[in-house]
C-alpha cells in the first residue's frame, strides 16, 4: 500500500473530522438526539408527532452543504468504478444493515463511540472489519 501524497490532505481533513464532531456534540447536547444519519431518516418513515421539520432541516442539511460547496469550489472529481446495479445493490444492503444493526457509521462510529457505547464499539468493528474484507477480497483475490 502506498500513500499518493499529491492528494494526501490531513489539514483540511482533521478540519472536517472536527467539524463533525463539534456539530453531533452540538445536536446531542442542544437537542439530546443522537446525529445519527440512518435513525434521522428513518424516523421520517413513521414520524411521530412535531418531529418532522428538525428531520427535514438535518436531511436538506445533508443535500444542500455538498451543493453550496460545488457551487464555490472547483469541486471534487468523481470516479466511481461501479456500474448502476451495483450502486443500487450496496446501496440496499447498506440501508438493511443499517436496520439490522442499529444504526449506521455515523451513530455508532461517531456518536456511540464518543458516548463509550459498547454496542457500538462492537457495531463498528464490525463495519470497519466487513469493509476490509470486502476490499480484500474484491480486490485480491477476484482482481476487480
Amino acid at each position: 500500500m502506498t500513500i499518493d501524497w499529491n492528494a494526501f490532505t490531513p489539514w483540511p481533513a482533521l478540519a472536517g473530522g472536527l467539524l463533525i464532531g463539534i456539530a453531533a456534540a452540538m445536536f446531542v447536547l442542544l437537542n439530546g438526539r443522537i446525529a445519527g444519519v440512518s435513525g434521522v431518516l428513518g424516523g421520517l418513515v413513521s414520524p411521530a408527532k412535531g418531529d418532522v421539520a428538525w428531520r427535514m432541516s438535518f436531511a436538506l442539511g445533508l443535500v444542500i452543504a455538498p451543493t453550496v460547496y460545488a457551487f464555490f469550489s472547483a469541486g471534487i472529481p468523481l470516479r466511481i468504478d461501479a456500474g448502476e446495479g451495483a450502486l443500487v445493490l450496496a446501496g440496499l444492503l447498506v440501508g438493511a444493515g443499517t436496520r439490522y444493526g442499529s444504526g449506521c457509521t455515523s451513530g455508532h462510529g461517531i456518536c456511540g463511540l464518543s458516548r463509550l457505547s459498547p454496542r457500538s464499539l462492537v457495531a463498528t468493528l464490525a463495519f470497519m472489519g466487513t469493509g476490509f474484507v470486502t476490499v480484500f477480497v474484491l480486490r485480491h483475490l477476484l482482481g476487480l
